[in-house]
């Protein structure tokens, strides 16, 4: 890693008051699950480290609860506007709409409520009849990141080759974004890597025994590395199994570190400034 990223402005991004700082690219503390004790969450975060969160919405239904936590904490939360694979309606064309009419507004408004369009995506595991119209939806919503300039923050499960179809379309068009809770081994890694646009988000998976990660992951440029929870889910060990929460970042940065054969600052440092980067955080 270059002495630069430690140095001059990179060390105000990646310290606040000479503690290192973590970002979670990908935290859903807006959920019902945190809904007791958010405060606390947050709280125990910024302990650890962990003082940005991007949010990455789910469900029209759900975007109020999202922006009402960013307004309390408007110097950490960062919100992303977008409709998950698994969350497709039979009004979902009407969902999408809606979603439009919010960005457009807030882009009429200057207000830059928007860091993100996510989450978004494909899904086969869970929703195997839906093909068409997961395709539809996730190419509206990547005309959304081309036409606002935000990233994409792709979800992909058991989809490999037809999210490659689909973003092969869209190589010379400026996208970009980052490929949510990568997990993927050798082949999948060197494909990705194609989409220069992208990062890859490392989560509390990389602890996991079977983990491809540790073979996977050297391959990547540290540049386009990102770091996230996806809480409440995939905590990583020991807490797996369990509600999983920012503050357990740092275990997946340790774990990180371990496989670079580097330091958790280390990791820290270009993690964040990759972070700031993509999704224009302070």
């Amino acid at each position: 890693m270059s002495a630069d990223l430690l140095t001059g402005k990179f060390r105000n991004i990646c310290h606040t008051g000479g503690v290192r700082r973590l970002i979670d690219t990908h935290s859903h503390i807006f959920l019902e699950e945190f809904a007791a004790d958010v405060d606390d969450v947050v709280s125990r975060a910024a302990d650890a480290g962990v003082d940005t969160f991007v949010l990455p919405n789910i469900t029209l239904s759900g975007l109020e609860d999202l922006l009402v936590l960013r307004e309390r904490y408007p110097d950490r939360c960062y919100a992303s506007i977008g409709l998950h694979p698994t969350e497709l309606s039979p009004e979902f064309r009407n969902d999408l709409s809606a979603m439009k009419g919010i960005l457009d507004e807030d882009a009429r408004s200057g207000r830059g409520l928007f860091h993100g369009i996510g989450e978004v995506g494909l899904d086969l595991y869970w929703e195997q009849d839906s093909v068409r119209e997961q395709t539809e939806a996730f190419e509206c919503q990547i005309r959304w990141a081309l036409e606002y300039d935000l990233p994409l923050m792709v979800h992909s499960r058991n989809a490999f080759p037809l999210l490659c179809d689909i973003l092969d379309k869209y190589r010379d068009s400026g996208l970009r974004g980052v490929f949510h809770c990568f997990s993927g081994g050798y082949e999948e890694a060197c494909r990705l890597m194609e989409y220069e646009g992208f990062m890859f988000g490392i989560g509390g998976t990389v602890t996991y025994k079977k983990s491809l990660l540790p073979f996977s992951l050297p391959l990547i440029p540290r540049e386009r590395v990102v770091v996230e929870t996806d809480c409440p889910y995939l905590s990583p060990v020991p807490y797996r199994g369990s509600r999983n929460e920012p503050a357990y970042m740092v275990r997946t940065v340790e774990k990180i570190a371990g496989i670079w054969g580097c330091t958790s600052d280390e990791v820290a440092a270009v993690t964040t400034v990759n972070a700031c980067n993509l999704f224009g955080v302070q």
